[in-house]
């Protein structure tokens, strides 16, 4: 209620991301709600909103797969929200049973370089349609983990030569994914993510967003 309609397709991926299923965000002004949606991969959200205004649910929406976006009359919010449920479960389902990341590439921290996170970044910019590149870092070990602030993690991990890549995990640190890091200080993991530079006191380096883990058997 209140809430600027810009913000709203952020507040939808990150409910996505956080829950890993499609999540929609609606600002409501009086009887006129403005929203926005984000997907999983393998769950059409552009095509349950076109459905939704055929319907006559929606005053107007569209999107594609990954996102979209939607206005809405506050009495049909309920019928709205059913409607979605309906379509949109037997994907979710689907899409979450086969719970998989892709992957762009594999690394060890050697080679994330800032040469490399700015030679990515030229592909940008990244959003639904253009997903940001996903690393392995094969069998690095964790040799330096901690939770802080609002349930993030941050580790340092090694490769087998030694060097070393900083690392964060945000908002799991009671998820999942946050206990399987704060577990493995001194164990090898398989770690993915998605590379960043950070500036910190005037020295700049790359970064690493973990988005999963796996045992390195």
């Amino acid at each position: 209620e209140g809430w600027h309609p810009g913000v709203v397709g952020l507040v939808a991926a990150r409910l996505k991301e956080r829950f890993q299923r499609p999540a929609f965000a609606i600002a409501f002004n009086g009887e006129t709600g403005t929203g926005s949606g984000r997907s999983i991969p393998g769950v059409d959200i552009g095509r349950a909103v076109r459905g939704a205004v055929e319907s006559g649910l929606l005053v107007k929406g569209g999107g594609h797969a990954m996102a979209a976006g939607l206005t809405v009359e506050r009495r049909q919010l309920g019928a709205l929200r059913a409607e979605l449920e309906q379509r949109l479960a037997p994907d979710v389902e689907r899409a979450r049973a086969e719970g998989t990341l892709s992957i762009d590439g594999a690394l060890t921290a050697r080679g994330a370089t800032l040469d490399l996170v700015e030679t990515v970044s030229r592909a940008g910019p990244f959003g639904a349609g253009n997903p940001e590149p996903v690393f392995a870092f094969p069998g690095h070990r964790i040799s330096y983990v901690e939770s802080f602030g609002a349930g993030h993690v941050r580790a340092r991990i090694t490769s087998p030569d030694g060097t070393t890549l900083k690392a964060t995990a945000f908002r799991c640190a009671e998820e999942p994914l946050g206990r399987a890091l704060l577990a493995a200080r001194g164990r090898n993991l398989h770690v993915a993510g998605c590379l960043d530079i950070d500036t910190w006191q005037g020295e700049t380096r790359v970064a690493l967003r973990i988005r999963d883990v796996a045992e390195a058997g």
